[in-house]
């Protein structure tokens, strides 16, 4: 993938949207329509106290930075971490490494998410540290090999590797957000389990719309029968 420009790129938190529906994605990032439910009110509730940029703190061997502005060029998209801990090592890889400004060592950076709920059973909230992490590699020159997802519900963190496999996965999302973006396509609805407990449901109503779409197709079917 090729970098993208500035005015290029997309809201990173989007990667979350299309990794769940690439309709409920079209919805909010090319037709800008939303509404919220109980569970976005209740994400914007959690990320109250990890949303001011002035609230970092150190810890000894632990510096924690909140509301971190991350930017990747080669994904081509645009966002904030949640919070970046950064760990101070004697251990690690160069690499893997960075320096901080009047603070001895070098130090591990790990970028943490925080999410309403509990562990999804897809890989949505996985794809959106991945990103995260690609522009953060991007920004400081360095390899990142985890994170870590914290769950509101469950009050625990879950650590994610960012293997081959999730990093590719991550590239092929923002590929696609990208292609459907330039194109303006907003994909027919497709109705699933997970549909219900989507904010954008009466919005996208696709147990009503995949019926009409039946209706439409029967009728032409019947005509191209008849002529």
């Amino acid at each position: 993938m090729s970098g993208y420009q500035d005015e290029d790129l997309l809201m990173l938190s989007g990667i979350q949207h299309i990794a769940f529906c690439e309709r409920q994605w079209a919805l909010i990032h090319v037709e800008q329509q939303w509404t919220e439910n109980v569970s976005t009110v209740e994400g914007h509730h959690l990320h109250e106290h990890c949303d001011d940029p002035f609230a970092g703190e150190t810890r000894g061997d632990l510096i924690i930075l909140r509301a971190v502005p991350v930017i990747s060029h080669h994904l081509g998209l645009i966002g904030r971490a949640d919070v970046v801990e950064l760990h101070r090592t004697e251990n690690e890889p160069f690499d893997g490494t960075i320096l901080v400004e009047s603070k001895p060592g070098r130090w591990i950076v790990i970028p943490v998410e925080y999410k309403r709920g509990k562990p999804k059973p897809d890989e949505r909230d996985e794809v959106q540290l991945c990103a995260q992490a690609f522009a953060l590699e991007e920004s400081n020159n360095i390899v990142i090999t985890k994170g870590y997802l914290y769950y509101g519900e469950t009050r625990h963190r879950h650590e994610v590797i960012f293997s081959d496999e999730l990093r590719k996965r991550t590239g092929e999302l923002a590929l696609r957000m990208h292609e459907l973006f330039d194109a303006g396509i907003t994909p027919k609805p497709c109705l699933a389990s997970h549909c219900k407990s989507c904010s954008l449901y009466n919005i996208c109503l696709p147990a009503i719309r995949i019926s009409a779409q039946s209706v439409s197709s029967y009728i032409e079917q019947s005509l191209d029968l008849q002529i």
